[in-house]
């Protein structure tokens, strides 16, 4: 099985981040890494910690000569904006002088954290529960994308909303939208809606507020049954869901129609199935590429909700909780708009889902064993059917 552990706080010295089951005989490239993290830093809207960081990974395990030798991977990622934070954040020395935050930011982690680990101090939850840690899950999404591309997986993403403005997507010319989605400065394929988007987004700056969005994740390539129906947990959209539903500020998980489906009749919802040249087709894809907790050949089509940031530069009604009388919460440094990094990191979790349920059907220890594993079940799927012979 794939899986992975992330550690490290917001500014502390870095983000570290093992990953253990990557079959050996993957080729890992160092920049291939680095390029998925540089994607996650971009994008409009984004804050000043973005002119400080450029992250890099420092590959410490589990990768000789360019390929995966099947030990536990693991990555570290520095923070460079720890000169600034070194003794509020020293692992063992309390600074002289140092004031503790006692304000919470309202839909942040804040109060519910400070009460469930009992710290008098907020930067004890607010350092890990900040989105730099997703910067961890990137990396390690890299190198499992690295694993996948082997196979001919892919994941792409796009922006379709930010702040209400919605963007117009053309599902004839896909390839089209996702190459213009990884040119735009806010992830979307529609450049009169980015303008919009791009002034909305000035807009809240100017007035101290944050906006959110939603994005769509596209999964090429996955083939027939990953995932099971046979329990609730291997499930493969659950699992996906779960990942895409950890990530800091995501709020709804959609697949196909989502939502749409609840409001339409059945014959308006799911996909027919034709056969064509001895395999099967559909016409549509309302199902996301997921029918019974299994992926069904058909293109991943995965959409999520972003809420806008809970850090304000005009901040909420809070108390103080030192004093437990009213206070307006604590003022962070922080983004805007985090809808394109967001999207980049939700590709990073659909591809360790995707990973892991591929490692779980096709389970090798080996690259060249999963791939002549994946080739023969398809041979022998594709054998049945032509002859009438599928069950």
């Amino acid at each position: 099985m794939i899986r992975f552990l992330t550690a490290g706080e917001s500014h502390g010295k870095g983000l570290v981040v093992i990953l253990e089951g990557l079959p050996a005989g993957v080729p890992v490239a160092k920049e291939a890494i680095d390029v998925q993290l540089a994607r996650r830093q971009k994008g409009y809207g984004r804050g000043e910690r973005m002119t400080i960081e450029s992250d890099e990974c420092e590959i410490i395990s589990g990768i000789r000569f360019g390929e995966s030798i099947g030990s536990p991977v693991a990555l570290l990622i520095r923070n460079r904006d720890w000169e600034n934070w070194s003794e509020l954040m020293d692992v063992e020395s309390v600074p002289e002088f140092m004031e503790l935050v006692s304000r919470p930011r309202p839909g942040h982690g804040d109060l519910a954290g400070l009460i469930k680990y009992e710290r008098e101090d907020i930067r004890d939850i607010s350092e890990r529960a900040s989105a730099r840690e997703t910067a961890a899950r990137v990396a390690a999404g890299a190198v499992v994308r690295s694993f996948l591309d082997c196979l001919g997986i892919q994941f792409f993403s796009m922006v379709l909303s930010i702040g209400g403005i919605e963007a117009q997507i053309r599902w004839d010319r896909m390839d089209d939208m996702l190459e213009a989605a990884e040119a735009s400065p806010v992830g979307c394929p529609d450049l009169e809606a980015s303008m919009e988007m791009m002034r909305a987004i000035d807009r809240a700056k100017a007035e101290g507020d944050t906006l959110g969005g939603t994005f769509a994740v596209l999964g090429r390539g996955i083939p027939v049954g990953l995932g099971s129906h046979v329990q609730w947990d291997r499930r493969l959209d659950g699992q996906l869901g779960q990942a895409v539903l950890s990530i800091p500020g995501v709020k709804a998980v959609e697949f196909g129609l989502g939502f749409a489906a609840a409001e339409l009749p059945g014959s308006a919802v799911h996909d027919a199935i034709y056969a064509v040249d001895d395999r099967y087709i559909r016409k549509t894809n309302h199902a996301g590429g997921m029918e019974a907790g299994i992926s069904n050949g058909e293109d991943l089509w995965l959409k999520a909700a972003f809420k806008p940031i809970p850090s304000l530069r005009q901040p909420l009604e809070s108390v103080d909780l030192r004093t437990g009388k009213a206070a307006d919460a604590a003022v962070e440094r922080g983004d805007v708009c985090a809808l394109p990094a967001a999207a980049v990191v939700a590709e990073a979790a659909a591809a360790l889902a995707v990973g892991a349920a591929v490692v779980e059907k096709y389970g090798s220890d080996t690259l060249e064993g999963i791939r002549a594993a994946l080739d023969s079940h398809q041979k022998r799927m594709w054998e049945k059917w032509k002859k009438g012979i599928f069950r």
